[in-house]
């Protein structure tokens, strides 16, 4: 069976390949912030919430789900941003696949919007409204 080698990048093994894929996550996340808005308004959404997350939360699950629906939206939106990308890498006219890859990846963000929302506020309601 043939080997595929990406054309982009290096071949790298073992320990190389480790910090190769480090540099290239940051440079990924640099790329986010610098050209993805969407991205740097739930970052900053992310940042505020945090201290929050980790107050409200009574136990390691409670901060694990709270930090870990933050952290999954700003996943799912540098995959979003990612086939964006690649959409608009491929060609500038419409074309109803394009659109529709832009809207199943714009619904994946939603989708994770709304975790963050039924998580934050079922616990919200449990400390604050029934008194837990």
């Amino acid at each position: 069976m043939e080997e595929q080698v990406s054309i982009n990048k290096p071949d790298t093994r073992g320990v190389a390949h480790i910090f190769d894929a480090a540099r290239y996550s940051m440079k990924g996340l640099r790329a986010a912030f610098k050209y993805e808005e969407a991205f740097r308004l739930e970052l900053v959404a992310f940042a505020f919430m945090v201290p929050a997350g980790l107050l409200l939360g009574q136990s390691a699950v409670e901060r694990s789900l709270l930090l870990g629906s933050l952290m999954l939206v700003l996943i799912v939106e540098l995959v979003n941003s990612a086939i964006e990308a690649v959409v608009d890498r491929v060609g500038v006219e419409r074309h109803k696949l394009s659109g529709r890859a832009k809207d199943i990846g714009s619904a994946a963000v939603f989708m994770t919007l709304m975790n963050v929302s039924v998580i934050w506020g079922l616990l919200l309601w449990e400390r604050f409204v029934q008194g837990g």
